[in-house]
């Protein structure tokens, strides 16, 4: 095969798509059949890349046949000055908001279309969050991903209208003009509030983070019940949003 076969994919975008197959697994591993339906490769493709990426450490195979992420691909990860920097930076003052709020908090960035959670502190009794770390989250349906949006630019917007606001409970914005509307009041108020737009039953607050000279770099949220008094969180979540930005600066 060449370099640039299956549908004319490169070599790097068949194993890049292979791994974006993991994603949604339910457990996160999955047979060589399953990645190969999932991704639309040959078998005989699946098999080679798997082979190969299994022997440089970045896929593992468990003794049930079935392929899971390995450790050496999280430790590339780990590697990305935007993500790395960041978590380091953020994680006392996100280990302090937990404390006070015994809520889930989350650190999140915007990537492209679609917001990325960095860093995830869940609480134990608290509302069951969709997320992970590492994991992505659609802007229009999460606090963090509109208020960092609201300081993302209009071709930021433009663009994630243009990719679509499907719904995900009766509450989730899906029009240009509400979302617009949301994103007027977070900058106004430099915080937003969202309730039941994601998951039904669950509340979150987010606030950006925004350095001097880099705009908005991360926003943090706080995800708790839907029934609970979210503001009462507000002066937390702003101190906790201008500590990490300072931190950052300095």
């Amino acid at each position: 095969m060449g370099e640039q076969d299956v549908a004319g994919r490169t070599v790097l975008g068949r194993a890049l798509a292979l791994l974006g197959a993991f994603e949604h697994a339910p457990d996160r591993r999955q047979t060589l059949t399953e990645l190969a339906a999932t991704t639309g490769l040959p078998l005989t493709t699946v098999h080679r890349l798997c082979a190969e990426l299994t022997r440089q450490g970045v896929l593992e195979r468990g003794a049930d046949g079935r392929f899971g992420v390995g450790l050496k691909l999280w430790e590339l990860g780990m590697l990305a000055p935007r993500a790395h920097g960041l978590r380091e930076a953020a994680l006392p003052f996100l280990e302090d908001l937990y404390e006070v709020t015994h809520e889930n908090v989350q650190l999140v960035v915007l990537d492209g279309t679609e917001a990325v959670v960095v860093e995830r502190l869940r609480a134990r009794n608290a509302v069951r969050l969709v997320s992970r770390a590492g994991g992505r989250l659609p802007i229009h349906a999460t606090s963090g991903g509109l208020v960092l949006l609201a300081h993302a630019g209009e071709d930021a917007v433009r663009a994630v209208v243009a990719a679509g606001l499907p719904p995900y409970s009766p509450s989730t914005i899906t029009t240009e003009e509400g979302m617009r509307t949301a994103l007027a009041l977070a900058r106004r108020q430099g915080w937003l509030e969202l309730r039941d737009h994601l998951t039904v039953g669950s509340t979150s607050l987010a606030a950006p983070v925004i350095v001097k000279g880099r705009g908005a770099v991360a926003a943090v949220s706080v995800v708790g019940a839907a029934g609970d008094d979210p503001v009462r969180l507000v002066p937390a979540l702003l101190t906790t949003a201008r500590g990490i930005a300072r931190a950052l600066a300095s």
